[in-house]
């Protein structure tokens, strides 16, 4: 893939809406994937549309809603929605690669909770589209075999990577740790049954000064990972940065890469439906899989790196892989141009 996989970024559209997004904080794996492709150091830049296997759509959902929703008047996603249909619009008039195959080789990459919706008001126009999404909630359309799920990194300013203090396994006195906000059902239900009430599944919302994140990370042998206001969470990478093993609470998440790793060998996952079953299901993990599993989350570790520029096998190579394995599995029986899709 690295010799061959080639992508060519359209020039067009304006900052900040487009060719700019964030990259730091919650969304930043939004923007530092629009960075690398824009900046012109990226070994899978095309050096010519006619060359590329995929065009990217340098559209910031993040930005779209930071300088065109505020002040919030409404959360309805037309205006959204309407900003990236008549960008393609004018892609399809201007170039013939939209066309040419239904968008099926076009993709976008945004980790917005409303990225999604981008799609929902114009089915057909999108039917073969590549979204490539931190809320890749497969309850609500995300598809594995089109769609890819992107890992959601918080990343503090002027830092590539998050913090990790993670212990030796056997430094790690804590069985389960979590600390945030009470953001959705899966958080409150997780509270209702364990919020500061056990020894051994130590749960918190935003912790006291004298605690740090981090340190508590690096100290627990299993760290909860449920789900917000969506699907996705920044703790999934926070604790395979911290050696720690995440333990999936959610019933719907696609999780990032899962074509080509086995979370099963370095993660538990727990329904919803059983957090009150949290501590039993810890408990009975033997010493000898945990240390299977964490020894495999060390080697995880690598792919969840973000280096600028890419290198081999880290965050934005696996991302591109992603892609590119969508690319060889483009099918389409017809091409239907856009001009005969009703927008």
């Amino acid at each position: 893939m690295e010799k061959r996989f080639k992508i060519w970024p359209y020039k067009e559209g304006e900052q900040p809406l487009f060719h700019n997004g964030p990259v730091n904080d919650i969304y930043s794996t939004e923007g530092q994937f629009m960075d690398e492709m824009c900046s012109g150091k990226s070994r899978y830049l095309a050096r010519n549309p006619n060359e590329a296997h995929a065009f990217y759509l340098p559209v910031s959902v993040v930005n779209i809603i930071r300088y065109v929703y505020r002040p919030y008047t409404s959360y309805s996603r037309l205006r959204l929605q309407n900003i990236v249909k008549d960008y393609i619009y004018h892609l399809s008039i201007k170039h013939p690669y939209w066309n040419r195959r239904s968008g099926a080789d076009h993709f976008f990459v945004s980790c917005h909770d409303w990225a999604p919706d981008v799609t929902a008001a114009h089915p057909e126009l999108y039917k073969h589209f590549i979204r490539v999404l931190c809320n890749a909630n497969s309850s609500e359309g995300f598809k594995p075999s089109r769609d890819v799920s992107l890992p959601e990194m918080f990343l503090p300013y002027g830092q590539l990577t998050p913090p990790s203090l993670g212990q030796a396994p056997e430094n790690r006195p804590i069985l389960a740790f979590f600390s945030g906000g009470e953001h959705g059902d899966v958080r409150q239900l997780l509270f209702d049954h364990w919020k500061e009430k056990d020894e051994d599944i130590r749960v918190f919302g935003y912790l006291p000064p004298n605690l740090n994140y981090s340190e508590l990370m690096g100290q627990s042998k299993f760290c909860l990972c449920p789900s917000g206001w969506e699907v996705a969470s920044p703790r999934i990478v926070e604790a395979i940065y911290a050696g720690c093993v995440p333990v999936i609470v959610s019933d719907s998440y696609v999780l990032p890469f899962s074509e080509v790793l086995d979370w099963r060998q370095f993660s538990v996952h727990i329904p919803i439906a059983k957090i009150s079953e949290i501590k039993m299901i810890l408990k009975k993990i033997s010493m000898e899989e945990y240390l299977r599993k964490q020894k495999i989350v060390i080697d995880v570790q690598r792919h969840f790196v973000l280096n600028r520029p890419s290198k081999p096998f880290d965050v934005l190579h696996m991302v591109m892989h992603s892609i590119w394995l969508r690319r060889l599995n483009l099918k389409l029986n017809r091409t239907t141009k856009l001009g005969n899709t009703r927008l």
